[in-house]
């Protein structure tokens, strides 16, 4: 089958490259997150489907990574939306109504949430977490999870990533930024840790508690491929944090309203102290929160720790997020949205297996990923290592040009909506036996 004709995607890239830097909006779009050659440029999106400039259509299962849990132009969010528009315009600038209602929305639905606060991405959010887990205890350090990632901010952008050879031995990993221009000496207000590895993390909390701030973690390692936790983990830091009177700060921008409509704590049955929250939230509009304990939230509510934001509550993001968190509030949504995943997931690997090509699933139902290994990933270095990326990509090529988007990175994911049916799932597994025989003999 010959290569996918996206010329006009080519054509627009190297068009709109000469204003618009690298090309695309976020890296995560363009040639350095694995796109071969150029990025794909769309042009729409409807229900489960995406069309780009080429006119071609895709089952798509990247998501615009996350946030359409409802799928692409949900007509009860866009009509929402909309009539805030029509109606009360686009920003007002004071407190509304309707900011209190979505509010109440989240502290109803997230178990560990008593407070909540908006603003407009992952990135803020987490920002905030960090600073209010620092003014609460009066400590700085702030532990962190090698591959885990928490937003572009320069005290937490270190070690997501990270070569091996450079991020030290496994029982005191060193603090490595993701790039140029971060300075060092914001590493020295972070304690890396392996993900998973109990012995050195009590070790570490037991020796260093004075410093210590807080523990962020993603509850799944969602950025690095889903690595999940194993067994009673996230229990164990729920404790050992508690044990050593320091916070816990769930990092749900992913997991948040995906894997539950109280997220991955209320899926997993834990109770964080702090929680931040994105994607899913919107709908596919731009809003992040914040929530947690009432006493840590009670420093923004008096202003002891200032929370700005002239983008913050928008009318529109409001809308949405109240339509978005009204439909994942359905009966059976979840189940439905676990079920459709676990079945595209087991199916996909199935195939894989039977052409002699080893498979694993991590990541439940609605975000999972394919590992081509017999063994699963317990950590950032373990993933490093077993990594096929380019087989992967591969895959990710041989799918595109049969109809089905997703993203072609190992280390990302596949997400499903609740505008994703059964009938889509099946097209995808039919599509995915050619293309795993045409890519079979890549593999290595």
């Amino acid at each position: 089958m010959t290569e996918i004709d996206l010329s006009e995607s080519k054509r627009a890239y190297e068009g709109g490259s000469q204003w618009l830097a690298g090309g695309v909006g976020s890296m995560a779009r363009g040639t350095g997150a694995g796109y071969a050659g150029h990025p794909i440029v769309a042009k729409s999106g409807q229900g489960a489907r995406l069309t780009d400039v080429d006119g071609h259509e895709y089952l798509d299962y990247l998501l615009a990574l996350d946030p359409l849990i409802h799928g692409h132009r949900p007509e009860a969010v866009t009509r929402a939306v909309t009539q805030a528009l029509t109606n009360s315009g686009s920003m007002l600038g004071l407190a509304t109504e309707l900011e209190y209602a979505v509010a109440r929305q989240v502290v109803e639905a997230v178990p560990s949430v008593e407070l909540v606060r908006f603003s407009n991405s992952g990135t803020e959010a987490v920002q905030m977490a960090l600073r209010l887990a620092r003014a609460f205890t009066g400590k700085e350090k702030i532990v962190k999870f090698e591959g885990h990632f928490h937003g572009w901010g320069e005290n937490i952008q270190w070690s997501i990533k990270p070569p091996v050879p450079a991020a030290g031995l496994a029982h005191a990993p060193r603090a490595v930024p993701l790039s140029p221009g971060v300075p060092d000496a914001l590493g020295g207000t972070l304690i890396i840790q392996l993900w998973n590895n109990r012995a050195v993390l009590e070790r570490t909390l037991r020796e260093r508690q004075h410093e210590i701030a807080a523990v962020i973690t993603e509850p799944l390692m969602a950025n690095c491929g889903c690595v999940e936790a194993q067994p009673g983990y996230l229990q164990f830091l729920r404790d050992l944090t508690a044990q050593y009177g320091l916070l816990l700060i769930f990092d749900e921008v992913i997991t948040g309203f995906r894997l539950a409509l109280g997220g991955a704590q209320a899926y997993y049955g834990l109770t964080p102290d702090l929680t931040t929250m994105a994607k899913a939230l919107g709908g596919g509009y731009p809003i992040s929160a914040i929530g947690g304990r009432r006493d840590i939230m009670e420093l923004v509510a008096t202003n002891q720790v200032p929370y700005l934001g002239t983008y913050n509550t928008s009318t529109v993001v409001m809308a949405a997020a109240q339509a978005t968190l009204a439909g994942l509030a359905q009966p059976g949504v979840y189940d439905r949205l676990h079920a459709l995943g676990n079945k595209l997931s087991d199916g996909l690997c199935t195939r894989f297996r039977a052409q002699g090509i080893p498979c694993v699933v991590q990541g439940p139902g609605p975000v999972f990923q394919l590992w081509f290994t017999d063994q699963p990933a317990t950590n950032y270095r373990e993933a490093a290592a077993r990594a096929k990326p380019a087989f992967f990509a591969a895959f990710q090529r041989a799918m595109l040009k049969r109809g089905v988007l997703f993203h072609p990175s190992q280390t990302e994911h596949f997400f499903l909506s609740t505008a994703h049916t059964e009938a889509d799932v099946d097209q995808t597994l039919e599509v995915a036996e050619a293309a795993i025989g045409e890519i079979k003999g890549q593999f290595a």
